[in-house]
């Protein structure tokens, strides 16, 4: 698996190690410039896969509540 370095990954995999290693991690976030954000870590090259398009869908869905809501 390539590593990635962007702080976003790393949060993701430090998170993975503090969860008692979990597998996949999936973060979405609110940036201080009120921008969304999402990072995604899997433990191996297919989960990695699976947590970016779990990531990539449950981003979609923020956005989308986001615009329901009105924010």
């Amino acid at each position: 698996m390539a590593w990635n370095p962007s702080p976003e990954v790393a949060a993701a995999r430090d998170a993975a190690k503090a969860l008692n290693n979990a597998p996949i991690v999936v973060l979405l976030y609110l940036t201080n410039d009120q921008r969304l954000g999402m990072a995604s870590y899997g433990r191996t090259r297919e989960l990695c896969k699976f947590a970016g398009e779990l990531g990539d869908h449950c981003f979609e869905a923020m956005k989308k509540f986001g615009d329901e809501e009105g924010t």
